[in-house]
């Protein structure tokens, strides 16, 4: 909620989808017979998807023909229809991430001016297409809403995994989602509390805070004086999104007859997976008291309290914390807050959460991640919102992850490769590497940590998106479902840190480095039973932290040094005047 609430991919990345077989390729079909017959399973797949929704919807006793029948239905499937028949004849010429295409690729980067414009056209008819596809995907979210804008969201956040064109245009999700009318809130209220507002509260602003896909905020007092926050869900949504993931399963399958390269299925199962458990507002409750309960070490942090006797699935009462946007860097410069401390802060909390505890928040976009100097201490304080949606990493996953991202600290080519596969990215794994790091192979294997990310390099990598598309859908189908949140919470933590200006420090990888090592030896503590060999890791471990005190303190005495070089030369250069 808002306030509440060509860049150097491995070369062989797009020459092997899977062990033994060939690349994904993309081809949009160039003869009239073979459009006709996928034009005409497209039009078998949305007639089934009418009938069947039709049939699932008219049986509810709670239909509106507005947001549930042939208007909602027919509007989706009609988008799908329109998005798939615009790349169906646009790009005929261009078989998408074809040896063609790519070809067209490094022509348009590497030639001069001279015999380019064909390729200028056929480049700029891909992106117009993906533009003009994420517009009409865009205006689909906002009219159906609910559902669809959570799932808009999600993908405008995976900013290093889908084009630009479409993570760009789906961002402004965030600022778009509908609100209720009073009149509903007061009916939410009445039917899952008992009462009406005005008897459970001294004060309660009609005006919320903030509106998200699922819900809205109000900012109220309660009778004994104390300021809440009260987030109310939307009449519809729990009635609206079952039939909406159903609505959505047949369409991906209907895109799939015409793209078979394009296996966008894990979107369906991750929602069909999460939305429940969003929509359970009692479950949020508890995920936020295990968490604050979980890094209260983390004196930085703030987690709102909940108040459990006002609170049920569809309201959630919580203390009520102010603050700007952790994005916000003109608040922090009024307030004095160091986005630098800040960033570290963040880095460390997620760290904490994903290497060490296996539970991490994975929606930390900037309406839900507050920053403020505490009232009472002026400490500057990390306020985490919306606990709906957390993941659950297994053991295992979670050993393997520390294993890979160390791998991928110490620049360890060989274990970057076992740790990938272990992971389920196969022959893939230079490009889930890059995925998961959002930097070029080259970086890769030169060390992440050695080399920060320059500005050039983040531009590729987001422009070039595009050009591994199907190999990347095909990726996500193949790791586990875990993966696809932990995808979507570094891109929104990416996305942080750049509006910061705090992208991919060194420091940030040795935080990260300190969480693996303390995790690894935990777990080989937990399974022996020898004393020897509990000191013995207890030792290693400690020392291993000491390696990285180490190098961050020679890492801060480079940088002081350069410092002074760099103050001694503009002093020789421009000597004060006597």
């Amino acid at each position: 909620m808002r306030r509440w609430r060509q860049a150097k991919f491995p070369a062989n990345s797009r020459h092997q989808a899977a062990a033994g077989s060939r690349a994904p390729r993309l081809c949009f079909p160039r003869g009239s017979g073979d459009m006709a017959r996928r034009a005409l399973k497209l039009a078998s797949w949305t007639s089934m998807a009418l009938a069947a929704s039709g049939v699932y919807l008219y049986s509810n006793k709670y239909l509106d023909l507005n947001d549930f029948g042939a208007v909602r239905v027919g509007r989706a499937v009609a988008t799908t229809a329109v998005i798939s028949y615009d790349y169906l004849t646009s790009l005929r010429s261009v078989p998408y991430g074809s040896e063609e295409y790519l070809q067209l690729r490094s022509k348009k980067q590497n030639q001069g001016d001279a015999g380019l414009c064909q390729v200028e056209i056929k480049m700029s008819a891909l992106l117009l297409v993906h533009l003009r596809s994420a517009r009409r995907l865009c205006e689909l979210c906002c009219a159906n809403r609910g559902t669809f804008i959570k799932v808009g969201q999600h993908l405008g956040a995976l900013d290093y995994l889908l084009p630009k064109e479409y993570t760009s245009t789906l961002k402004v999700l965030h600022s778009q989602a509908p609100q209720s009318s009073m009149q509903e809130v007061r009916q939410v209220i009445r039917e899952d509390l008992g009462k009406e507002i005005h008897d459970l509260f001294m004060s309660f602003d009609d005006t919320p805070l903030g509106a998200a896909s699922l819900a809205q905020v109000h900012k109220a007092m309660l009778h004994d004086g104390r300021t809440v926050a009260v987030k109310v869900q939307h009449p519809k949504v729990q009635a609206q999104s079952s039939k909406d993931i159903l609505l959505m399963e047949v369409l991906v399958l209907a895109v799939k007859q015409l793209f078979p390269e394009f296996e966008f299925m894990w979107l369906v199962d991750e929602a069909k997976k999460n939305l429940p458990l969003e929509l359970d507002f009692l479950n949020e409750g508890r995920n936020a008291e295990k968490v604050a309960q979980m890094l209260k070490h983390f004196d930085f942090l703030k987690v709102p309290q909940i108040y459990w006797e006002l609170s049920t699935k569809r309201v959630l009462l919580m203390e009520f914390v102010d603050g700007g946007q952790v994005n916000d860097r003109d608040y922090m410069e009024r307030n004095k807050i160091d986005v630098n401390e800040i960033s570290r802060h963040l880095g460390k909390m997620y760290s904490e959460m994903i290497f060490v505890n296996g539970f991490v928040h994975c929606d930390p976009h900037p309406g839900n991640v507050l920053v403020r100097k505490c009232p009472g201490t002026g400490k500057v304080e990390i306020v985490l919102l919306d606990h709906g949606l957390y993941q659950v990493l297994t053991e295992e996953f979670r050993l393997d992850y520390c294993h890979l991202w160390q791998s991928l600290i110490w620049t360890d080519m060989k274990s970057v490769k076992k740790y990938s596969q272990r992971l389920g990215a196969g022959d893939l794994y230079p490009l889930f590497t890059c995925m998961l790091t959002a930097r070029s192979w080259d970086s890769v294997n030169r060390g992440i940590g050695q080399t920060p990310v320059t500005a050039t390099e983040d531009s590729e990598i987001r422009n070039n998106a595009a050009n591994y598309l199907p190999q990347i859908s095909h990726l996500l189908n193949l790791v586990p479902r875990q993966m696809l949140l932990i995808f979507k919470t570094n891109d929104l933590l990416r996305g942080i840190e750049a509006a910061l200006g705090t992208r991919a420090s060194a420091t940030s990888f040795l935080n990260m480095s300190r969480c693996c090592i303390k995790a690894l030896a935990a777990h080989k503590k937990k399974n022996t039973h020898s004393f020897f060999r509990r000191t013995q890791i207890s030792f290693s471990e400690a020392f291993n932290l000491w390696q990285i005190n180490l190098h961050e303190l020679v890492l801060r005495v480079k940088g002081l040094r350069l410092a002074s070089w760099v103050l001694a030369l503009l002093c020789w250069l421009f000597p004060a005047p006597h």
